[in-house]
């Protein structure tokens, strides 16, 4: 039964071009090596080592800059335990008013007691602004270490200024060093992103998100297994190109230095859209998918590996509209406003607006409790001063202005 499922996803007819068999490839040259599926298998045990790597980093590194720009964890103020209540708010984290008035009679609160509490419990949930910078630090630093180590690589590779090179005498094309261990290198990332998922800020676009880190590691591993390593190194680095960028972006923003943050955003989308809408279709999806065709022919993985990009392709389609709108308003409005693309934090929107009645009551008292600014450019998680007066709902979330994206690959 092994034997079986092995050879038929091993097929010949799938993984290479007519009249290519895995016999060809057993035998390379003297002093050349030719890419197998075994060479990435150290993927896997590198993402856990990624992993550590990272918790070193944030607690040595990234927290010592953090407390450099006077960014603090902050400790929220707890809402009053309530059984009843906690129920509610796992089904419903922003009652409306006529849930409210029932909750009122039933538990004998004045409703704004219940939009205090309800807000109280929000905030606890907000990741700090310390968690997201060291994140986002942690980010930086590989995109821009792995970008660097790409173009030293792609800079003197023919392929980078001619694609058709990509598909000359494919798949007998030799594995360098470089290519082996960058493919390594991202793939063990994303691993180690899909490991960290679960216990990172959470997103609002979390199943797009899976959805974008299951399909770069399967473009990263069946095109290595493909020997498509030319066109996936072109792949890659036009991705980590604009997230460099963000990321940048995002710790200006953590860090107040607004307008810097501004600029930055507005060079962002420029690099998305060149990268990712510019370059990405018409220049690297346009050689795997014509150029290849006219010059090796379609076959199955081919097949498969271009409909991976495709979807990716889909997936800058839908985060550019937004990442657009924004910079509009970094332009013409003097700020970036909450971004809702893909690395929105889902802990940080700002809260539902309530009814006109209740928009009265914020109107009548619209200072905080302890007296500060019911405003703030960055959410801060709870972190700082006192929480926010019960009737300014406007104040009770303040929008982040810029929380990043994978975007990627």
């Amino acid at each position: 039964m092994t034997n079986f499922i092995s050879s038929w996803f091993w097929s010949e007819s799938f993984w290479l071009p007519g009249n290519v068999t895995w016999a060809d490839l057993e035998h390379p040259p003297p002093g050349v090596e030719w890419p197998r599926a075994g060479h990435i298998a150290c993927a896997l045990p590198l993402a856990l080592a990624v992993l550590a790597v990272r918790q070193v980093f944030e607690r040595l590194v990234a927290k010592p800059c953090a407390h450099i720009f006077h960014i603090q964890a902050g400790v929220s103020r707890p809402a009053q335990p309530n059984a009843a209540l906690e129920r509610v708010f796992a089904s419903n984290r922003s009652p409306d008013d006529r849930q409210l008035e029932g909750l009122s009679k039933q538990l004998d609160w004045d409703t704004r007691k219940l939009e205090r509490w309800f807000r109280l419990r929000r905030n606890q949930d907000k990741p700090s602004v310390l968690k997201k910078f060291c994140e986002s630090m942690w980010r930086l630093t590989f995109y821009f270490g792995i970008f660097i180590y790409a173009m030293r690589h792609l800079w003197v590779s023919p392929w980078m200024w001619n694609t058709r090179e990509c598909w000359y005498n494919y798949p007998f094309q030799p594995l360098s060093p470089g290519q082996h261990n960058y493919y390594v290198a991202e793939l063990a990332f994303y691993w180690s992103l899909m490991f960290s998922q679960f216990t990172d800020i959470k997103r609002k676009d979390h199943v797009i998100m899976l959805i974008h880190h299951l399909a770069t590691i399967t473009l990263i591993s069946f095109s290595y297994a493909n020997n498509m390593l030319r066109a996936g190194t072109l792949v890659m680095a036009a991705h980590d190109a604009s997230d460099i960028v963000l990321e940048f972006a995002k710790l200006t923003n953590y860090a107040k230095y607004q307008r810097l943050c501004d600029c930055l955003f507005v060079v962002f989308a420029l690099t998305f859209f060149i990268t990712r809408l510019v370059i990405y279709p018409f220049w690297i999806v346009n050689s795997v998918l014509f150029e290849s065709w006219e010059i090796i022919g379609p076959y199955g993985c081919w097949g498969f590996i271009n409909g991976l990009l495709l979807v990716l392709q889909c997936l800058h389609v839908i985060w550019f509209y937004t990442i657009a709108r924004m910079a509009v308003n970094a332009i013409f409005k003097g700020k970036v406003a909450r971004d809702d693309r893909s690395d929105v934090e889902s802990s940080s929107e700002e809260e539902t607006t309530e009814t006109s009645g209740n928009k009265a009551r914020r109107i009548s008292k619209p200072k905080e409790e302890n007296g500060t600014n019911g405003h703030c450019l960055v959410n801060r998680g709870g972190g700082g001063g006192g929480g926010p007066a019960p009737n300014d709902r406007s104040s009770a979330a303040p929008t982040e202005q810029i929380n990043g994206t994978q975007t990627t690959h």
